[in-house]
């Protein structure tokens, strides 16, 4: 059944209070650190000083000698686990170099990296203990950037890394983790068919996906082995999965319960604390919860990577592009798993181009490993299409809108990476963008204007939900996804519109992985797409019985009754006149008519619609002091249809800020050592809400017609395009172009003195 008929819709498309809202503003939401335990022991981690270096020996006597300290554990706690991939996570995951990153084997690979941990009575006598803890290590050479990194003679990481994709199979291990391609049609034709070619480099810094709530877990192991972890994550099947099998416990002993999240934006599908604190439960006996700083969020937990775009489109004069060549060299920092796939599948993804040739590296370095953040990959290779498309554009002198309108992929497009697109939104953003009357609005001098466009694919896969009627008639939908953007208040409001209840009467919850059916992780833009997928069935599945139910009552065949409004009627004269039952009615009578009224469905959901958007940025360039101000800014997404447009705005809007935010200052530095220099909010600078305009948010609605109410996932285009949008505005404000990231005050106020021209000291 599909409700993608508009005007039918009662409750999708609304705005109603969201669900979890008033006990995050009064302060009663219980987020990871909230939780205690009786008898509960502090945990502490103790961190690698260098970026590279052997473990020679560890020394925990005098820790273990400290009064109230009850456990104390290094990687030896461990079990050995072969090198075997799995996809549980947001991307690929080696279960070897998991256990490896949440407690260091050998060698220490990144500033951060953990290397031993205790359980204490009190947190200072932990941090105490974490002092006495003697850690003898012989220095090893590092290497950061990641061109570095896949040089013949850098510092190999890992003896036992040879590249995979290429031919043949090479006998010498590098930091070169994987090669990847993407090709369609024939590139010499291309080239020989082009007028005009350009050919471009661009880089971009790793980035934190800063979240305000730290990496927190209480975690217990009873007498009986069964181990319950309460933490801040996007999955709590991931955080069972992974604890499982780090620490070789069956998955029936592990119930994982989902904190309220203060943020993750792709950065919690991982875990860094739980086995740690697991190991420390296990051999104290007594509950263990850790809870990161500020400066241990930055060392030790997955930034999004950085790496460097080589970028080359061929044109014919009238701006139609005929070839383009990417070539993705992305940090995965210490281990490998950088997400160059995503960064070469959505780099051209928005244009209708017949000869594209796409070429990726995976490449290890001394940095924490990477994480998802929001569209992994595609904002980098995006950037460097995008602005490519710009100084393009300049090139032709056609306007920078036109020449995406030119080029636009529509439905029928194949894309270079596989798919042949259907029911996609892309030429609609760019109408709605040149529709908007941003691009009439007339700018000041040092004033400038950029756009850019971005993709993301946006995914499925498996979830679970259950819907039950209560004996008030009311509502409650269990499924197993931690609400990170809203999902929460997407599935009362479609239960509520399948079974004709108001949102009100349909109490959402999310279930630990005891209480609901396995869902895939929280991520990729799926929630609402799949897990809404499973709800809308099940409450379909509910409303068949609570037909059968009132058949029942009226002594009718079920085929006689029909469904609306939330009540049951005959359906038509032959059918009895009986007066509609409504649902608390039937709740009422469930005991005497076969029993409590409930249906789960579970499924793996297939056909995520595609996300397109295009971006509008007014920048304004201070040139004493190299300060970018946004003027203006629109964003104009494909949503497929917006089951609650108060969220799918705010989803919007947020992505805007954190892709504005890595355009503008965000990066990790390092010191001459290898170790991060800025690890904190104070020289870590994110956007705040005084550095930005309100961004209008434009929601295109183009269905997609493999979900029941046309949803697409939208999340993660967002913060595709702003990287490129302010680079390109930046570059029409002073013409000169920033092809490094962050555009850094230092950074353009070294731009424009390199411009201008020498000034005599009499000035």
């Amino acid at each position: 059944m599909t409700y993608l008929d508009k005007a039918s819709l009662k409750v999708v498309g609304t705005r109603p209070v969201r669900p979890d809202g008033v006990d995050k503003v009064i302060g009663r939401a219980a987020f990871g650190a909230d939780m205690t335990m009786p008898g509960m022991l502090w945990g502490k981690i103790k961190r690698s000083p260098h970026a590279h270096a052997r473990i020679v020996s560890i020394k925990t006597d005098k820790a273990k000698a400290l009064p109230g300290v009850k456990a104390v554990m290094t990687s030896a706690d461990f079990a050995e686990i072969p090198s075997e991939e799995a996809f549980v996570g947001e991307g690929p995951m080696n279960f070897r170099d998991l256990s490896y990153n949440c407690m260091a084997r050998g060698k220490v690979l990144y500033d951060g990296h953990a290397v031993a941990a205790v359980a204490a009575t009190s947190p200072a006598i932990a941090e105490e203990a974490l002092d006495l803890i003697e850690v003898q290590y012989e220095v090893l050479p590092y290497v950061i950037d990641v061109e570095d990194a896949m040089k013949p003679d850098a510092p190999v990481l890992h003896d036992d890394l040879f590249t995979q994709g290429v031919d043949p199979k090479p006998a010498k291990p590098s930091n070169i983790a994987k090669r990847i391609t993407f090709a369609k049609g024939d590139m010499p034709t291309g080239w020989k068919e082009a007028e005009v070619t350009i050919e471009r480099r661009y880089t971009s810094q790793p980035v934190h996906q800063a979240y305000i709530e730290p990496h927190a877990c209480v975690v217990s192991v009873g007498a009986d082995d069964q181990c319950t972890v309460f933490s801040s994550s996007q999955g709590q099947f991931m955080v069972r999965a992974y604890c499982a099998k780090l620490l070789g416990i069956d998955i029936a002993n592990i119930r994982a319960i989902p904190a309220e999240i203060g943020g993750g934006f792709g950065g919690k599908t991982l875990v860094y604390l739980e086995p740690v604190a697991l190991a420390l439960s296990k051999k104290s006996g007594r509950p263990v919860k850790i809870v990161m700083s500020r400066e241990e969020v930055f060392r030790g937990t997955g930034p999004a990577a950085g790496g460097v775009y080589e970028v080359k489109i061929g044109a014919k004069k009238d701006g139609r592009i005929v070839a383009a060549e990417l070539l993705v060299k992305l940090q995965a920092g210490a281990f490998p798993g950088s997400p160059v796939g995503p960064a070469c599948m959505c780099g051209f993804a928005m244009y209708d181009i017949p000869h594209v040739s796409i070429v990726g590296y995976d490449v290890v370095s001394n940095r924490p490993k990477v994480a998802a953040y929001r569209a992994p990959g595609a904002p980098n290779s995006t950037f460097g299409v995008e602005s490519c498309m710009d100084e393009l554009a300049r090139e032709l002198k056609i306007e920078p809108m036109r020449l995406r309108e030119i080029n636009a992929a529509k439905d029928g497009t194949k894309a270079a990476h596989g798919p042949t697109w259907a029911n996609i939104g892309y030429q609609q953003t760019l109408d709605a963008a040149r529709a908007s009357g941003h691009l009439d609005i007339p700018l000041g001098p040092n004033q400038g204007r950029g756009i850019a466009s971005g993709f993301w694919f946006n995914i499925g896969g498996e979830s679970a939900a259950a819907v039950h009627i209560n004996e008030d008639g009311t509502a409650s939908v269990v499924e197993g996804n931690p609400d990170i953007g809203g999902s929460r208040a997407s599935m009362a409001m479609m239960a509520a519109e399948v079974l004709g209840l108001p949102y009100e009467q349909v109490r959402p919850i999310v279930g630990d992985t005891s209480q609901a059916g396995y869902c895939f992780l929280t991520g990729g833009s799926r929630v609402t797409f799949a897990t809404g997928m499973a709800v809308t069935q099940a409450a379909e599945k509910v409303v068949v019985e609570l037909k059968k139910r009132a058949a029942m009552i009226w002594d009718i065949s079920p085929e006689a009754v029909e469904w609306k409004d939330g009540k049951a009627y005959p359906a038509g004269p032959n059918a009895g006149s009986f007066e509609p039952l409504s649902i608390p009615e039937i709740a009422l009578k469930a005991g005497r008519t076969g029993g409590p009224i409930a249906a789960e469905v579970s499924i793996n959901a297939q056909g995520a619609g595609p996300g397109f958007a295009t971006h509008i940025c007014d920048v304004e360039v201070d040139r004493e002091t190299g300060h970018v101000k946004i003027l203006r800014y629109t964003a104009v997404q494909d949503v497929g249809r917006a089951i609650h447009p108060s969220y799918v705005e705010g989803q919007i809007q947020g992505g805007v800020t954190q892709g504005v935010g890595w355009a503008l200052n965000e990066e990790y530095v390092y010191d001459k050592q290898g170790c991060l220099d800025n690890p904190g909010f104070l020289d870590y600078r994110v956007p705040v809400a005084s550095d930005l305009p309100m961004i209008d948010a434009i929601m295109v609605e183009v269905p997609n017609p493999r979900h029941p109410f046309g949803a697409k996932g939208v999340g993660e285009v967002p913060i595709v395009p702003p990287m490129a949008a302010v680079a390109n505005a930046v570059a029409d404000a002073i013409g000169i172009r920033m092809r490094d990231l962050p555009i850094s005050p230092p950074k353009l106020r070294a731009a424009l003195d390199d411009e201008a021209p020498p000034r005599l000291a009499a000035e």
